[in-house]
Order: C-alpha cells, then sequence, then structure tokens
C-alpha cells in the first residue's frame, strides 16, 4: 500500500501508538503542539508545620496518593491513606513468580516465572524529562538502572514487505535517510529550491546530505554500513560484505516505517531509566516513607464506600476486614480513577458527577512470556522494542537482567477494543502473541512458556488503564481543545479535591500523578494560609 498524500493529525497518532505504544500516542500529541510538554513540579512553598492540626483522608495508595502522603506529612498534616488493595502502587503493578492474578471474572492466572524474573503490568518506563518522579527515586534511594527503549538491532516485520521477513530497525532508518537524502539533492541539483537557498546554502546542503545520507560522489544513495553487514568485517581478507538498500517504495510503506518514528517523541528519547527489579519499587519506597515507624499511615483492604461532605469538611465511609468504618478529615484528596469513583456513593456537585459518570478509561492489555533469551544469545539484540504490523504487534524485549539465562518479555501491548482479538479466547489470545514472536524470530515461538495475560479494564480497582475522556465526546489525546471536564477536576468541589493521571498534562504517567499530587498539596497550603491570615 502505498504512503497517502495527506492524514488527518488523528490518524497519525492512532498509528503511532499501533507502532510504539501507548504512551507514544499521547507523547505525538505533544509533538503536534496539541498537549504541552511536561509540566515542572510546583515548588512546595509552605513552612514546615504549616499543616498541623489539619487531618486529611488521601484515597488511593498509588503514586499519586503516595505523593500526596509524603509530603503533607513532611508539612505536619495528619493524613490517612486508604487502599482497597494490599499493596501500595495502584496501577503501579510488577508481578513475579508465584504471584496470583485475579480479574474480575473470577479468573485466576498463577505465574509461573523462575526466582528473580518479572513484569511491570503497568508503567514501564521512566523518560529523563519526568523529573519529579526521577526525583523521589533519587531522595528514597531507589537503585535505577537504563531502559533500552529503542535499538537498532530489533526487527520490523510486514507480510507485505520481502515477502514477510523481519528486518533490522538499523536498516530501515538508515535507508529511507538515505535515499531522502539522495531525493533532495536531486531537488537541489536541479534548482528546485533556488528560491529557497543561496548559492552558499545550496553547496553546504549538499555537502551535509552527502555526509547525512551518506551519498557518493554523484549523491546518489548506493548502500552504507549504518544499514548493517550480510556478512560482517572480520579477521585476514573477511572485508564485510554490505546489505543491499531497501527500496523507497517499500520503506514508504504506511504500515512499515511507523514504528522508526518512535524514538524521536519526546519523552521516548533516550535515555529511559526503570527501577531494578521492577516499577513497583518505587511505591513501596514511598509507603515506607509515608508510614514511618508507626506503621499506620496507609490502611490497606481499606475499600471506600461513601464520600460525603460534612460541616467541617469531609466523612469518608469505608470496609475493612469485613467491618465498617468512617474517617473524619479536614480535606479528602481523592485519587482514585474516575471510573471507579461513580461506584461510590457521594454527595459531589452536579458538574463533577456528570464529568465522572460520562467519562472513560483505555483498556490496554499485556501479554508476557518467560523464555530462553535467544534474542540475546542468539541474535545480539540487548532490550528494545520489536513491532509487526498486524496481531499483538509489539514485542517488548527486557532490559534488566541482560545476560542472564532466562528474561520476560512482552509480546502484545495494546488496546484490547471489540475486534477480533478481544473476542478470543484466553488460550487463542496466547496463541497469537506467540504467532508474533515467531514471525519476527521464526522458529522461536516454540522457546516461550508460563504466559500471563492481563487487561487493565478486568483487573479490580483498575477497571481501565488510564483517562480516554471526560465525557464530553472529545478524546482525553487526540482531540486539539482542552477538555471542559478536565478544566473542571483541576479545581476542589469543596473540601475534596481531585489529583491522580487524569488531573494532568501527562496523562498515562507517573510523572502526572505526582506532579497533581504536589499542585494539590500547594493548593490546600495556599487554602490554609488564608484562612489563618
Amino acid at each position: 500500500m502505498g504512503l497517502p498524500m495527506r492524514i488527518s493529525r488523528r490518524e497519525f497518532v492512532m498509528r503511532v501508538g499501533q507502532a510504539g505504544g501507548f504512551g507514544a500516542a499521547f507523547l505525538a500529541m505533544q509533538q503536534l503542539g496539541l498537549m504541552p510538554l511536561a509540566e515542572a513540579a510546583p515548588r512546595l512553598d509552605t513552612a514546615p508545620g504549616a499543616g498541623s492540626g489539619v487531618r486529611v483522608a488521601i484515597l488511593g495508595a498509588g503514586i499519586a496518593g503516595l505523593v500526596a502522603a509524603y509530603e503533607m506529612k513532611a508539612l505536619g498534616y495528619e493524613c490517612t491513606v486508604l487502599e482497597a488493595r494490599t499493596r501500595p502502587g495502584g496501577r503501579s503493578w510488577t508481578v513475579r513468580g508465584g504471584d496470583s492474578v485475579q480479574l474480575i471474572d473470577g479468573t485466576t492466572q498463577t505465574c509461573a516465572w523462575s526466582a528473580g524474573q518479572y513484569q511491570n503490568f503497568g508503567p514501564a518506563r521512566l523518560p529523563s524529562a519526568h523529573t519529579t518522579i526521577l526525583g523521589y527515586c533519587r531522595k528514597l534511594g531507589v537503585p535505577m538502572e537504563v531502559e533500552i527503549n529503542t535499538n537498532r538491532s530489533t526487527r520490523l516485520e510486514n507480510p507485505a514487505v520481502g515477502q514477510g521477513q523481519p528486518v533490522e530497525q538499523r536498516q530501515v532508518v538508515n535507508d529511507a535517510r538515505g535515499h531522502v537524502s539522495e531525493l533532495l539533492a536531486k531537488c537541489i541539483q536541479k534548482g528546485a529550491l533556488d528560491a529557497e537557498l543561496t548559492s552558499q546554502d545550496r553547496d553546504r546542503m549538499l555537502s551535509f546530505l552527502r555526509i547525512y545520507g551518506p551519498l557518493d560522489k554523484v549523491y546518489q544513495y548506493t548502500g552504507s554500513e549504518r544499514s548493517g553487514f550480510t556478512t560482517l568485517p572480520g579477521a585476514g581478507d573477511q572485508a564485510g560484505v554490505l546489505r543491499k538498500p531497501i527500496d523507497m517504495h517499500t520503506l514508504l510503506d504506511e504500515n512499515f516505517w511507523w514504528a522508526i518514528l518512535f524514538e524521536e517523541i519526546f519523552d521516548m528519547q533516550a535515555t529511559m531509566f526503570q527501577p531494578v527489579g521492577g516499577m513497583d519499587r518505587i511505591a513501596y519506597a514511598l509507603a515506607e516513607a509515608v508510614n514511618g515507624t508507626d506503621r499506620r499511615t496507609i490502611r490497606y483492604g481499606a475499600e471506600v464506600k461513601e464520600i460525603r461532605r460534612t460541616a467541617g469538611g469531609v466523612r469518608v465511609v469505608y470496609t475493612e476486614r469485613g467491618a465498617e468504618k468512617s474517617l473524619e478529615a479536614d480535606y479528602c484528596l481523592c485519587s482514585l480513577p474516575l471510573n471507579l469513583l461513580r461506584k461510590i456513593a457521594n454527595d459531589f456537585s452536579q458538574p463533577y458527577r456528570t464529568v465522572i459518570e460520562q467519562c472513560t478509561y483505555g483498556n490496554a492489555y499485556k501479554i508476557a512470556w518467560e523464555s530462553r533469551r535467544f534474542w540475546e544469545q542468539d541474535f545480539n539484540i540487548y532490550g528494545g522494542i520489536e513491532v509487526v504490523t498486524t496481531g499483538p504487534n509489539v514485542v517488548w524485549l527486557p532490559s534488566g537482567g541482560l545476560f542472564g539465562e532466562r528474561g520476560v518479555l512482552v509480546s502484545g501491548y495494546g488496546f484490547e477494543t471489540e475486534d477480533s482479538f478481544a473476542l478470543l479466547s484466553l488460550n487463542n489470545k496466547f496463541a497469537a502473541s506467540r504467532l508474533t514472536v515467531e514471525r519476527l524470530h521464526p522458529g522461536y515461538g516454540k522457546e516461550l512458556a508460563n504466559p500471563v495475560y492481563v487487561p487493565w479494564a478486568h483487573v479490580p480497582f483498575n477497571e481501565g488503564s488510564w483517562i480516554a475522556s471526560y465525557g464530553s465526546g472529545q478524546s482525553a489525546y487526540i482531540d486539539d481543545a482542552v477538555d471542559p471536564g478536565y478544566e473542571l477536576l483541576l479545581q476542589p468541589d469543596g473540601p475534596i479535591y481531585f489529583v491522580g493521571e487524569h488531573v494532568s498534562h501527562v496523562r498515562a504517567w507517573q510523572e502526572g500523578a505526582a506532579l497533581s499530587a504536589l499542585r494539590a498539596v500547594q493548593m490546600i497550603g495556599a487554602r490554609e494560609r488564608a484562612k489563618r491570615a
């Protein structure tokens, strides 16, 4: 299929998401100027002790709730965190061998991976631009390592290209650059850009293209070692044999080249990071700091049932170990996803209730397998993302445990919409996931073992991956205008403040959750200062 002459921004974003993952789709919006880039963390100018005597109920021990509790306790607030799960982190969830994965319909999977193996079934990377969450990692001593987000050795596959034979990303990237450089050089040589270039700039541009392409002396692209070798250079007379360039028509296939744009997105550019041992290390470090020595700030297994305003603030009704309890506070910071909040009895103002009732959430899924590290041992691929054009189309190779014997890879990371994949049985989903690896690495699909499938929308206390819309009919990621529902949630409903990734322009990221919490802490601090003035 040829490249269309024109596509909409919506279609562009959706294709980037198909090629590179779903954080990529949102971040593409940033690059198109439709969303602001990562926000700077608000500076907490509230003096220590300013929260003395002020009670705060924090709903949810995800990143937003934990950051809020961490900062507010340091300022002297009396905080209580209610978390329905038996662990911190919320949607930031790492699964290890022996863990049970329970879904809303009662389906249970027991993870059978080897000791030390894990997969993040939630956020799995930290951009270097996300300085707030990285700052907490540094402050709390969470060990970090590089997350290999892109890798020129990874493979791309399109059944319409080269009889379906996968090709290395390095060849696609560099052959595309070479062909474009040759075309531009031809345009310059024929005078097509004389109105835009001075004679001096013309010569400089041709010199640049010769290096950038790289092009030969007559400005043709005939291949480059940048694209790799069919036979590697060696000792003696083994000089190495370059690959023949992929033709331009093939490279322009619209389902083939989107994947190479992934690493150009602002928040996907190297260097990326991950906590050593799993993303939940951040949540556990925050929870440890929040609980301190009294171990009473965070109450696990505490499921919120009602949120009510009172004359002096707020009252939260919850159940803990089968018993109904209530918590009185001056303020409430609600980090619960809106789709869960709509199931909780409340007396929010009607505009807020409308947004909560009408919002929608994404339904991302991941399928992960344990395997011998054949991608390292047989193909010299160390981390990165591989892409096929149909089916579960993303293979995400692990960045941790390099040079080990076994590892856990993701084969299938996407949105489970009402399409053919969504309707498959669990075993058929696993079969489709295995086939994706087989298409990229023929003969190796049989090495995959112990699969685990996690659909965010079917996980208790998740019921979705991240905010998709605020109920107005426009997408939280694709439409240009800022949603009025989002603007409403930025303001408190009396003593109730909303925090979480859905109250930030850095949606679907832990950074957004942390920034929203800091903003709410600042707002409550200002409100308390005004009361005491």
